[in-house]
């Protein structure tokens, strides 16, 4: 098996903090991180299949915040975001592990 990694851009909205909810929503987006989503237990010979059945649990676009992928590929069960690598060398630990998805659950 394998693992499918999506990693994806966080913007924040930040002329909606101040709207109304009247009209448009002002439009004032900043880039705020991202995250590097974990598809576990994948066939990799199906990449593109299980791509397109979860993309939609990874994004989210609306008024106030928009998760948008930047790329996916293919990695070893093992693998570890530059994230989770910085936790164990300064802690010991992941505490914060990226989003997860197990593949065989969600088919």
């Amino acid at each position: 098996m394998a693992m499918l990694v999506i990693s994806t851009q966080v913007f924040e909205n930040y002329g909606a903090h101040s709207w109304d909810g009247e009209g448009t929503s002002p439009q004032r987006w900043k880039a705020k991180g991202g995250r590097d989503h974990k598809v576990r237990n994948i066939d990799p010979n199906r990449t593109l299949a299980v791509y397109e059945s979860v993309v939609d649990r990874v994004t989210e676009d609306n008024d106030y915040f928009r998760e948008r992928v930047l790329d996916y590929r293919v990695e070893k069960d093992d693998w570890l975001s530059e994230f989770e690598q910085s936790q164990l060398e300064r802690d010991g630990e992941i505490r914060f592990p990226e989003p997860e998805i197990d593949w065989r659950e969600s088919a």
